[in-house]
């Protein structure tokens, strides 16, 4: 048997955690805040909150032990602490009203500190891409420049034509000397009969 408050709210600091757990998830227990003692000799162990919503309020769980039994739990609550249940101080209409013209003002600043990033952002993407086009366009115009002279292009003057009239001019002599051998029988000689 446990014979003083502090020696019974250290015994049964588990007990109450388990007790806690039954209830509610332990994600919203904190850390012991103290106890206190009840005017019958039970003990309340607070326990910090962390629910949304309940601020300055504690987790009780009152325990007691009767003779040489074992620690019970009596009582599980979600209790205030000491001025949880009171109002804010008043503030008057026109401070609100000026907090909160002042509050929207800065967050249109800040919209329009991040629509002028991201129109400057916007426009230095078209830039790269515009260089990136001229670079492809002026890598196409060196491969067409090469093309062209590669195809026998130069200066305007196609060399396959030029190769093709040279043909026909060295064809035209020909047909020339073959057309002037036809037309003198006595090449052979003067007064030379082939029969004979």
């Amino acid at each position: 048997m446990t014979s003083t408050p502090e020696e019974l709210a250290d015994a049964s600091r588990e007990l109450a955690l388990a007790a806690l757990h039954e209830i509610t998830p332990a994600a919203t227990v904190g850390p012991v805040a103290g106890h206190v003692v009840e005017s019958d000799g039970a003990v309340s162990l607070r326990f910090e909150n962390r629910l949304s919503g309940y601020p300055g309020w504690y987790w009780t769980v009152t325990v007691a032990q009767f003779d040489d039994a074992e620690p019970t739990v009596l009582e599980v609550e979600l209790l205030p602490g000491d001025g949880a249940l009171l109002a804010p101080d008043w503030v008057p209409w026109a401070e609100r009203l000026a907090e909160y013209r002042a509050h929207q003002a800065e967050l249109a600043e800040q919209a329009a500190a991040e629509e002028s990033a991201a129109q400057e952002e916007s426009a230095e993407d078209d830039a790269a891409l515009v260089d990136e086009d001229d670079d492809e366009l002026d890598e196409d115009d060196d491969d067409h420049e090469a093309d062209l002279l590669h195809a026998g292009d130069l200066d305007g003057v196609d060399i396959d034509e030029l190769d093709g009239a040279e043909d026909d001019f060295d064809e035209d002599d020909s047909d020339e000397d073959d057309s002037e051998e036809d037309e003198d029988p006595e090449a052979d000689g003067p007064g030379v009969d082939e029969e004979e």
